[in-house]
């Protein structure tokens, strides 16, 4: 009896089931690093602010769950000026002629605890490739939403291949997401 009432509800009330919860992210809150090292072992750094965005998220259905992020290569600083200057140039970013970098979720998969691992595409410099994120929510049952996130990606699949004798290609990419304290749903 009980089972038949539930089956009923479930099919006679949609809103019984669990919907997915769409967040803003906090440009002001959300920041993005990259690493790399240089010459021989030199670790050196770069970041980005500004980044705008969304993030839904269904604790029932992950298929409904979905990240856009959207950064402004305007907003890079790296650890010294002629760095940034070199990264934002025609060497690296093109920031005058691509001004944004984007990463759309294709699939966000659970993995327990709150990890998930996060298919994607990201594009930079009118390149898209695929990307997998290793993230965690902390506090999943909060008000705002704090995501962090790692990955890493070969410079020169985007075409950022100059000075490859002494820049490694590979770069690590760490983000930490804060959104607003309401859900925009």
């Amino acid at each position: 009896m009980l089972r038949r009432l539930v089956i009923v509800l479930v099919l006679v009330c949609p809103w019984a089931m669990a919907a997915p919860k769409s967040y803003i992210i906090d440009a002001d809150n959300t920041a993005i690093r990259l690493s790399w090292h240089a010459f021989g072992g030199i670790l050196s750094w770069a970041t980005f602010s500004g980044v705008t965005g969304a993030v839904t998220l269904n604790p029932e259905n992950d298929v409904d769950d979905h990240i856009h992020v959207t950064i402004p290569v305007a907003t890079l600083v790296a650890s010294n000026k002629l760095l940034t200057w070199q990264l934002k140039s025609d060497m690296f970013f093109e920031s005058e002629r691509y001004p944004t970098i984007e990463f759309i979720s294709s699939r966000v998969v659970a993995q327990g605890d709150g990890r998930f691992r996060v298919f994607g595409t990201l594009t930079v410099r009118n390149i898209a490739r695929p990307v997998i994120l290793e993230a965690v929510v902390k506090d999943p049952h909060a008000q705002a939403l704090t995501l962090d996130a790692t990955t890493a990606i070969s410079r020169a699949a985007y075409g950022m291949d100059k000075f490859a004798l002494v820049v490694d290609d590979r770069i690590a990419i760490a983000i930490a997401i804060q959104t607003n304290d309401v859900p925009s749903s």
